[in-house]
């Protein structure tokens, strides 16, 4: 776990050094960890967000080995969707042979909720660390609409992978930025936490 805070704090460090010891391999690796991210439930530690700014604030440096922000925009928007879906899809499969260990109210409440609310949920969830890839797949258990999800996956895709690429690319190369960059990331998740936060003290103030 410490190696992978390391990671996520100096993730511009170790990304420039990548970008520029092997070049354009670094789009083929931005790709898999964004696909990961969003697309297994097994891989929700990946940085996401604080990866997508280091990126943005590279590509904002122009040079030889710098990144290009159109081609990581499409690529990685590319990458989101696409791992979205197959989360919901490995969600949508394995609900029928999961029956037995879930209780079928909580489906049927789950699959009423989708319904009402899929897709502000799955618009908020690009936003919140961890929780982004698990919505597609309980999407997928209580057998949301696809043609709906489908929507919703690519318009939650492009807002995330576009606001924080240009989030990085924007604001990433002031020097204030790049001489905070830990804190910058610990801003970026704070920020990521917030709307799941709310929500809970809210549903607390409710009761």
């Amino acid at each position: 776990m410490q190696i992978v805070l390391q990671y996520a704090l100096h993730i511009d460090q170790y990304l420039f050094a990548f970008v520029t010891t092997y070049g354009a391999w670094a789009y083929a690796v931005l790709f898999a960890i964004i696909f990961c991210e969003t697309g297994l439930v097994i891989t929700p530690f990946l940085p996401g967000d604080s990866l997508l700014f280091a990126a943005g604030s590279i590509a904002a440096n122009a040079g030889q080995h710098a990144l290009h922000i159109q081609w990581l925009f499409i690529l990685l928007s590319i990458a989101s969707i696409a791992g979205n879906q197959v989360n919901y899809m490995i969600g949508r499969w394995l609900g029928p042979h999961m029956l037995w260990m879930v209780n079928k109210k909580y489906l049927a409440d789950a699959h009423a909720f989708y319904e009402r609310h899929g897709g502000k949920t799955i618009i908020l969830a690009r936003f919140i660390p961890i929780i982004r890839v698990f919505v597609p797949f309980v999407a997928g258990m209580s057998e949301m609409q696809p043609t709906q999800f489908i929507a919703y996956n690519v318009i939650s895709g492009i807002i995330w992978i576009g606001s924080l690429l240009a989030a990085g690319y924007f604001f990433g190369t002031l020097p204030f930025i790049q001489a905070n960059f830990s804190l910058v990331i610990y801003a970026i998740v704070a920020i990521s936490l917030l709307p799941a936060i709310g929500t809970y003290l809210y549903q607390r103030l409710k009761a």
